[in-house]
């Protein structure tokens, strides 16, 4: 089901710290226009953790319903408690979610047993493709290969998102996944040797400031035309690593807001960069010709 690149969403926010529909709008409107595969919001990038679950399904609606059935929409509708996890995917159906992300429960850090029916239960309860997402350096635990494979077996789980950093692991999925479950990248920086290996796509971060080139970076590799795509990896690679200066989002946001595309507000923890931050990632944009 998953292919290509679907943008992590950023949650842009006022002055007063409440979510600013009107960017969010023109930031899903300018996706949907640059030929976008699809959108996800409410994941990490979202700053999801900092939205009440009443701002994390209004944010979900806003992007179904400008989407329109023009692109698909996966709501980050996870949890570290599955029931929780559970009543938000529905309600996400409910209002027209494609497809689900689904984190590895963070901070209580279950075993693969727990992992493994954490993830059956969400799946036999609600009767929407999930996308797992491996991120072990957020949730602390890692989903083991022979784990997620074990899962890749329920018609509903159908896609893994692996950030795990570990790209042994990331080819080991891929050699022995199943027909049509889908290998999605969570790190830009390494899209083009992910799709290169066989894997299906990328959930991109850097796609909130350069959707249409991360999607011809990605469709050249599936093509067969990595000369092209490696000319495009390396020309967009410093951009990608500066989305990493400081924990991320902050400096997408922040990157966004010298574009004029939102409000560089944060919900603490997370707060404004660094001054040097900020003019290392005001250089990068210049020299990709975004400011």
């Amino acid at each position: 089901m998953f292919s290509g690149v679907y943008t992590a969403l950023i949650t842009p926010f006022k002055e007063d710290g409440s979510i600013d529909f009107d960017s969010y709008r023109a930031l899903i409107n300018n996706q949907i226009k640059e030929g976008i595969t699809g959108l996800l919001p409410v994941g990490t990038t979202g700053e999801s953790p900092t939205l009440s679950h009443e701002e994390n399904l209004k944010v979900v609606e806003e992007a179904i319903k400008i989407a329109d059935g023009k692109t698909p929409v996966v709501a980050g509708t996870g949890s570290n408690s599955t029931k929780e996890a559970v009543d938000m995917t529905l309600i996400a159906k409910s209002m027209g979610a494609d497809a689900s992300l689904q984190v590895a429960p963070y901070y209580n850090k279950p075993t693969q047993e727990g992992l493994y029916r954490h993830f059956m239960t969400i799946a036999d309860k609600c009767d929407i493709p999930l996308l797992i997402y491996n991120i072990k350096g957020r949730s602390g635990v890692n989903i083991e290969t022979d784990t997620l494979l074990r899962m890749a077996k329920h018609e509903n789980i159908v896609g893994v998102k692996e950030a795990s950093g570990d790209l042994a692991q990331m080819m080991d999925v891929i050699r022995n996944k199943p027909e049509g479950f889908s290998v999605m990248v969570g790190d830009d920086n390494i899209a083009f040797p992910f799709v290169a290996l066989g894997g299906d796509g990328v959930v991109s971060v850097i796609s909130n400031i350069i959707p249409r080139k991360m999607e011809k970076l990605v469709s050249l590799t599936k093509s067969g035309d990595i000369e092209e795509a490696r000319k495009i990896h390396y020309e967009i690679l410093p951009l990608c690593k500066g989305m990493f200066l400081e924990t991320s989002p902050i400096p997408v946001k922040s990157a966004l807001a010298l574009m004029g595309i939102c409000k560089e507000v944060y919900r603490l923890p997370l707060c404004e960069p660094m001054d040097s931050t900020r003019e290392k990632l005001k250089t990068l944009l210049k020299e990709s010709n975004l400011i």
